[in-house]
């Protein structure tokens, strides 16, 4: 697998899909990491528009343009329409934080050629 986190890490667009809530929750601490790292990063939740004045899109296939990377920071029971999303826009590669995961989303993705990372954290990863 660490090849595969080599090369989602060369990437240049990620998605983050989450809460953004505050400044507490993993998806918004991921998206400010990723930011920092110099990485294009776009925030993705339904139910919020702006994150500190970033756009905030409602779903992946609401993003106008390609996306690198999706790393999800959701239940398994959501990550899983996420997943789809994904392939229904050709993404292949999605990053799955510790606990968005569950046999069902990595076999989805295993089965779909998309290439999935689980079990592991980005911001811990990217240092």
């Amino acid at each position: 697998m660490e090849n595969l986190v080599k090369e989602f890490l060369k990437q240049k667009r990620f998605a983050v899909v989450g809460s953004f809530r505050n400044e507490s929750k993993y998806a918004y601490q991921i998206l400010k990491t990723l930011i920092k790292k110099g990485y294009e990063a776009y925030p993705v939740n339904p139910r919020i528009s702006d994150v500190e004045g970033m756009k905030c899109y409602g779903s992946i296939g609401d993003i106008p343009f390609d996306i690198d990377v999706v790393n999800v920071v959701t239940p398994p029971s959501v990550t899983e329409a996420i997943v789809k999303e994904c392939l229904g826009k050709s993404i292949k590669r999605v990053w799955l934080q510790p606990g968005a995961e569950n046999e069902t989303v990595v076999k989805f993705c295993h089965d779909n050629n998309i290439n999935v990372i689980y079990g592991l954290c980005i911001m811990l990863e990217s240092k």
